[in-house]
């Protein structure tokens, strides 16, 4: 779907330009752009590294498994259907754990792994349980503490100061996750996100 979404809206663009008569300055910016995507990227490349490289010596010294710890109390009340020695549950609070400490490659593998253990649970199969809806609140609004890709960006792009982003990146992250998370609780009250699972019991 997205790539139909992408294809009209160039196509927009180019039947604009020429209606117009700017196909010169369409051109132009779709060359400008692509040199900036590529003066971007390289430059991404040492501070990710960096970032990449501070995140895994978080993993190995134990950092990930102590961040853990600490939220595993508040998943036990946020995921009462999930019982706490179940697999789902280690998956979820590993998936928290990199996506605040910014490892997004592995947290998108820990959080399919989480959603593979949550459908364990499942007693509708094909129906996302309030557990995974709750689940993907948290883990698309993810509390992040180092926004590693966005300093990354703004280094790039010249910024004298791109780590002062890191401070409204853990409010505005907070406030999303709050807001998610509470959205997916009440709505999980509303009798009509309800009527599937009633009717099989």
């Amino acid at each position: 779907m997205i790539n139909y979404i992408w294809m009209g809206l160039i196509l927009i663009g180019v039947i604009v330009a020429a209606f117009t008569g700017r196909m010169e300055q369409l051109t132009e910016a779709a060359f400008d752009s692509a040199k900036l995507a590529v003066e971007l990227a390289i430059g991404l490349i040492g501070i990710m590294a960096l970032w990449l490289g501070l995140m895994r010596l978080a993993e190995a010294s134990g950092l990930v498994k102590f961040i853990a710890r600490l939220v595993r109390p508040l998943m036990v009340r946020l995921f009462p259907e999930v019982p706490a020695d179940h697999p789902a549950m280690g998956s979820m609070i590993a998936n928290i754990a990199a996506n605040i400490l910014g490892l997004g490659n592995s947290a998108t593998a820990l959080g399919l792994k989480a959603m593979q253990d949550l459908e364990t649970l499942n007693k509708k199969a094909g129906t996302a349980t309030n557990s995974m809806v709750t689940f993907l609140a948290i883990n698309t609004t993810s509390v992040t503490l180092i926004p590693a890709t966005v300093i990354g960006l703004r280094a790039s792009a010249g910024s004298t100061e791109p780590t002062s982003i890191i401070g409204t990146t853990i409010i505005a992250t907070i406030c999303s996750t709050v807001v998610g998370v509470t959205a997916a609780k009440l709505l999980q009250k509303r009798k009509a996100y309800r009527i599937q699972e009633e009717s099989d019991e």
